[in-house]
Formats: C-alpha cells, structure tokens, sequence
C-alpha cells in the first residue's frame, strides 16, 4: 500500500525505523524482529540505507523479503551517496518488479571519514533531483523526503531551508518525515512554516527516546547537533543508570507524542535503533496497545541487537 494512501485513509499513522546491523548475523534477527511485529499493524516500516557494498545489498534484499514474507507496508530509504542514475534506476526497476512501491528519497551524508558532501559522478547532487528522476520514470511509487524541525545543518538560512524543502515537494514529493527533535514546538514552527510556503503535502513526526547517557551525547554529536531541552537534561542527570535515563527517555518521548496526537499529527515516526522496546512501552502507555498484545509481541521478539 503506498504510504500516501494510508495517510489519507487514517486519522494517524504509527510506523518504526530500523537501520542495517554490522554483522551478517544480526540481518537474519533484524527480519524476524519486524517479522513479530506485524501483530501491531503498524502503518509502515522502514529500513535506513548503506552507502555501498555489501550493505546497501543487504538492505536491498531485507526491503523485498519483508514485502515477500509479511503484510507489513515497508519504505526503503534510497540516497544520492556513491551511486549513478544508472545504478539507481537498477535499483528502482528492482523494486518495481518486486512490488516495493514507497521510496524515502534522501541526498545522504558524506561517507565515512569525509566531512564534506561530494556528488559522484554521473549520479545526482540533491534529494530534489532524485526526487524528480523517480516522478518521472516510477510515476506510480510514494515519495517521502525528509523535514528539519530543527533547522538543516548545512543551511543556517532558515528561509532557504524551506525553500529548499518546497523544492522537493514540487519536484514530487508525497509527504515529509522529521528528523528527531525533543521540544515539540520545533515541530509545530515547522509545520506553520512549512504552511506559509505552500507545502501542504502530510507532516511525519519523528521521535526517538533517550536510552542511555552515551546515546544521548551522540544525538548531540549528529550533524548539526539535537536540541536537547534543559528539563530533559535535568531529568537525565538525576537517573543514576542508563536503566533509569531508558525510563526518562521513554517517559519524555511519550510525553511528546501524546501531545502530538493531540495535536493531530498526521503521523509518528519512531526511530528505534533497532531496538524496538522503548517504542512498543509507549504504545503501551499511550493505550495504541493493551498488555495483553504487547506481552504476546515481547515474547516473540529476539533478542533486541
């Protein structure tokens, strides 16, 4: 199903992001992971994408089993990073002739020891220009493009942000999905500004709780940093181990999604690092699930990487 559609055909959307593992082992575990989470109907999932190699193999073939093997609606992230139009549209006429119709189009980071962005030759140097090539030669699959509640790290012109994200949507775009923010009036101002450009494609919100100290310090480390509220900060600082800052976080997470909906998001969007706990003790608390199917679901589940 495309994920427009089910955005059009319900009152919000639930859906969960996992990323590709570092050994070979853990792709099979990943599987069985969003496998055993099909009893929760999910909206959708997603898988995030390798820049090269084995791993962008490996997130090819996970895409097409999870549409294969499950009823899950999956979105495969697609980037401009070390790939032509040529090994693009390969990888797009794959999907198509394998039923992968939603296609999260993103320009990627630089890769791996370098920090500044580089088009590869023959290939495209933004997400607008991917954008346009699949509108114009896949006219049938959903198009998702990223949103920056925060700001583009690499745009302080917070007008040329926009602009820039209003180019995408021109250029096809279906619907935008945030970043991570953890101040829910981030996503609200950029939401209105998103209004008064003219953008009125649906607004995913992006959410991932707080786990442990270290990944909170990484998430500032991300590339323009997260805005960590000083509450949270707070909060996070009385928790004496990363048992207690995961109950923070999650608490805090929940928190902003319960505002969101009632708000009327059009969507949330948990980002899981491949742990999909914290997301499903949300659900719980916010009442998506009862005890009785998140126990069923927990006790199906391997072992979270």
């Amino acid at each position: 199903m495309l994920v427009k559609d089910i955005l059009d055909s319900t009152k919000i959307s639930f859906s969960l992001e996992f990323f590709p593992p570092k050994t070979d082992a853990n792709w099979e575990k990943l599987f069985q992971n969003i496998a055993h989470m099909m009893p929760l109907r999910h909206s959708y999932v997603s898988v995030t994408y390798g820049a090269g190699g084995t791993t962008r193999d490996n997130t090819h073939n996970l895409v097409v089993r999870i549409s294969k093997e499950t009823n899950l609606t999956v979105v495969s992230h697609l980037t401009c990073v070390g790939s032509t139009r040529d090994e693009i549209r390969s990888i797009l006429e794959k999907y198509d002739e394998n039923d992968i119709e939603n296609i999260l189009a993103l320009r990627g980071d630089p890769p791996k020891g370098e920090t500044k962005w580089k088009m590869t030759e023959g290939g495209f140097e933004y997400a607008t220009d991917l954008v346009a090539f699949i509108k114009k030669n896949f006219p049938n699959m959903c198009i998702g493009v990223a949103g920056f509640p925060e700001g583009h790290p690499e745009t302080p012109n917070r007008l040329k942000e926009i602009e820039h994200l209003k180019r995408k949507v021109d250029a096809g775009a279906d619907y935008i999905v945030t970043q991570l923010f953890f101040d829910n009036k981030d996503f609200y101002d950029f939401c209105d500004r998103c209004e008064l450009a003219g953008i009125k494609v649906p607004i995913i919100a992006g959410i991932m709780p707080i786990t442990t100290r270290n990944g909170m310090i990484r998430m500032a480390e991300l590339a323009g940093g997260a805005r960590l509220p000083a509450p949270l900060l707070r909060a996070v600082e009385r928790a004496a181990a990363d048992e207690h800052i995961e109950k923070v976080g999650v608490h805090w997470a929940t928190e902003q999604v319960r505002d969101l909906i009632d708000k009327n998001v059009r969507g949330i969007h948990f980002y899981t690092l491949n742990n999909s706990m914290a997301a499903l003790r949300m659900y719980e608390s916010l009442g998506i699930v009862n005890s009785s199917q998140l126990s069923c679901c927990l006790s199906r589940l391997p072992d979270q990487e």
